[in-house]
């Protein structure tokens, strides 16, 4: 325990009095601080001027980050026929219908990542009460309700990142590891914030973009240049 304090320490003076820096200094602080025994993954916080208790303010979608998240997903599908099939070859890790359904039902949720075929969605459901508060339960809006399921699971194996503003307008996001070089983490953060920016919803009013954070699982965060995270 005396260790980890002395870490945590010496991190929070390296922070003291930084903020607002741009990508690449925030990244490399973040990065040097990530001395934690096991590979941290880098987080990104993003507070929006958004309320998504509206309809037409809520903001959601998906990224693919050019360097992948350094993370192994496993990834179930709701599928049945040559579309089961499809999934398999594809690398899912768990294909089913009615038992898959019930596998789910019992409590066992063995994945990361959660695809349905358009009609497999009344079986779905059903799940929405144990699939929803994870934030698994398959949409069409970001693209995991589809009839290419291959290509849907490739991109989830690949690095793919799902995104959706919390309650209070916050989005978060891992999107990378501290052992990925800096500038392969700079290219994942401009690529989530792009991503973002272009879900801005219709209803979003005043400044959308507030506050950028990165920091990495153990360690303290770090403001962000807003400027410096949109390329302005």
């Amino acid at each position: 325990m005396a260790k980890a304090g002395k870490r945590i320490r010496a991190a929070r003076e390296a922070f003291a009095g930084k903020e607002n820096l741009s990508v690449a200094d925030a990244v490399a602080l973040v990065k040097a601080n990530a001395t934690s025994k096991f590979d941290e993954t880098i987080e990104i916080a993003m507070n929006l001027g958004v309320d998504p208790r509206h309809a037409d303010q809520m903001v959601r979608g998906t990224v693919n980050l050019p360097n992948g998240t350094g993370k192994s997903v496993r990834v179930a599908v709701f599928a049945r026929g040559d579309k089961a099939d499809e999934a398999k070859k594809a690398g899912a890790d768990i294909v089913g219908a009615e038992d898959l359904m019930e596998i789910v039902q019992s409590g066992k949720i063995d994945f990361d990542r959660c695809i349905a075929t358009p009609d497999m969605m009344p079986i779905v459901g059903r799940l929405g009460k144990v699939l929803g508060p994870r934030n698994l339960m398959p949409n069409p809006k970001i693209g995991t309700v589809t009839v290419d399921v291959a290509e849907a699971v490739t991109a989830a194996k690949g690095g793919q990142v799902q995104f959706k503003a919390e309650k209070a307008g916050v989005i978060h996001a891992g999107i990378g590891k501290a052992s990925f070089d800096a500038k392969k983490l700079e290219e994942n953060l401009l690529a989530f914030v792009d991503a973002v920016q272009k879900a801005k919803p219709s209803g979003a009013k005043g400044t959308y973009l507030k506050k950028v954070a990165l920091s990495s699982t153990m360690g303290p965060g770090v403001s962000v240049d807003v400027a410096s995270a949109t390329g302005n």
